[in-house]
């Protein structure tokens, strides 16, 4: 996948404070299936679901991001009238 480029993967721990740890990183597809079937978790794992994956994914994705650029077009946003929004349309569901 594009988004786990050696590019991709650094810009995208640009963006955290705390390390992002990765267990999967060295097998191949084949492997992960294997152990979801293992620890009970495939049959969910295939469940269609429309996740930030699927709604926000742009449909050619970068696989040399630049973090210069991701930090400028970041710096363009609202933040605080995002987070404001947020809020004001919270909902609490139990």
């Amino acid at each position: 996948m594009a988004s786990q480029t050696i590019h991709a993967i650094a810009v995208t721990d640009a963006a955290a404070d705390l390390p992002v740890m990765r267990p999967l990183i060295g097998m191949d597809k084949s492997q992960i299936i294997e152990i979801a079937r293992n620890i009970g978790t495939y049959e969910t794992s295939i469940i269609p679901f429309d996740d930030c994956c699927t709604v926000f994914v742009p449909r050619h994705p970068l696989t040399k991001p630049r973090l210069e650029k991701i930090l400028a077009e970041e710096a363009r946003l609202d933040k605080s009238g995002l987070m404001e929004r947020a809020f004001a349309t919270l909902k609490h569901i139990m």
